[in-house]
């Protein structure tokens, strides 16, 4: 049985398809150990259960999970605060991996490392690879150094380079390297130091077989008996998700009969809901907290189309957005207020409206034009083109390849 390292800072319980990556190696006959941080994400307090003492050694579903120890992210309202909490949580957990990788006698056959930020934490593959002469594969997410300078503000050439030299080591020493978007291959691969085009993929994210087109259901705090045409937005309501432009658009559609539906929490919670009362909206919105990934298609059934938006920058115009392939496998009609990747599927897939990015007056004009399209129509196209391009089995069976290109 071949065995498989898998190393994530984060993991079940929370919600990351990482999870699922790790099951569906399982099913398919490896072994697989995943190390993985004490879960704190995306509230930044360890999760009920969890903690220093507890729970550092798990099985779920025949996965071996290794918790080491790391400094929870912390959620502040103040900005420098929350940024100190954000680099210790991320430099505790490589410090952790450093000393895990000394003295581990786990002993895999390939090393693969599934970068959701930090970057740090592909070092620890790399070290584990390089101690015991395997193969260390990364599943780059997000890039860095471009996120750090987004997320921190930060752009000092004297705290961005040691970064990207850490980068650069990274990349140089993964024997190969999967990336979320084709503009993260081209972006990686003309780096100042130029990483060979040869090891570099372009494997987009999967969404799990629970993700599919349900008929209309009835979910509680949803289905009212206003008619309204409803709007969801899933995930983590963070400052990157730019949803200050919804409480924007609902007071430009105040005589329409349109709601904007919310599931899920994150740091922007606070203020996001701060800002719907400021502009005296909250009757637009639902708002249901966090709930369990494979709730997500029932909620979906209930909404109309589904809901994207990032702030404007370089980096989220390469991102294609998670939320986007569980959309679009639900057979959703979707509305984004973004660009690049995004815009370039949901046009190539005919599957909705997408506006630029904050313009409030566009995204209320893009809502009242879906409401009079065929959003059925949009959502089998959704569900035509995620089959063809993101169907989790094809994805899978095209790693088991690159995998046992290394392992046999």
């Amino acid at each position: 049985m071949k065995h498989i390292l898998l190393i994530s800072q984060y993991f079940y319980p929370e919600n990351f398809r990482v999870n699922d990556m790790a099951v569906e190696w399982v099913k398919r006959g490896y072994k697989v150990t995943v190390l993985t941080g004490i879960p704190n994400y995306p509230m930044g307090r360890f999760f009920d259960g969890y903690d220093y003492k507890h729970k550092r050694k798990e099985q779920w579903n025949g996965v071996n999970i290794i918790r080491i120890p790391l400094i929870a992210r912390g959620n502040s309202s103040n900005k420098l605060l929350n940024a100190g909490g954000m680099v210790a949580n991320y430099l505790s957990f490589v410090a952790s991996g450093r000393r895990w990788v000394k003295k581990t006698d786990v002993k895999a056959d390939l090393v693969f490392t599934v970068e959701v930020s930090p970057m740090t934490q592909a070092l620890i593959g790399v070290w584990y690879g390089k101690r015991y002469h395997v193969p260390s594969y990364l599943y780059v997410q997000d890039l860095w150094p471009e996120n750090v300078e987004i997320i921190t503000g930060i752009h000092n050439k004297v705290m961005i380079e040691p970064i990207n030299k850490m980068v650069d080591k990274i990349y140089r020493e993964s024997d190969k390297i999967f990336t979320t978007s084709p503009s993260f291959v081209e972006a990686i691969v003309n780096r100042k130091v130029p990483v060979d085009r040869k090891k570099v993929h372009y494997w987009p994210q999967y969404a799990e077989e629970f993700y599919k087109p349900l008929p209309r259901q009835v979910v509680e705090s949803i289905n009212e008996n206003d008619n309204s045409y409803k709007i969801v937005f899933t995930g983590n309501v963070g400052t990157a998700q730019g949803l200050d432009i919804l409480p924007k658009t609902a007071k430009l559609l105040k005589d329409e009969n349109v709601k904007f539906v919310i599931v899920g929490d994150g740091r922007y919670q606070r203020e996001f809901e701060q800002l719907i009362d400021a502009l005296d909206v909250r009757n637009k919105f639902i708002i249901i907290p966090r709930v369990q990934a494979e709730q997500i298609p029932k909620i979906l059934s209930a909404c109309d189309a589904g809901f994207i938006s990032f702030n404007k920058t370089s980096l989220w115009e390469m991102t294609i957005p998670a939320k986007l392939q569980s959309y679009m496998a639900c057979g959703k009609a979707i509305i984004a207020s973004a660009s690049g990747e995004t815009k370039r599927i949901i046009e190539e897939a005919l599957c909705g409206v997408c506006i630029e990015i904050g313009n409030a007056e566009a995204l209320a004009k893009g809502i009242r034009e879906l409401m009079k399209a065929n959003g059925a129509k949009m959502g089998k196209n959704a569900r035509i083109y995620f089959e063809l391009h993101f169907d989790k089995k094809i994805l899978m069976d095209k790693m088991d390849k690159y995998i046992l290109e290394e392992i046999r």
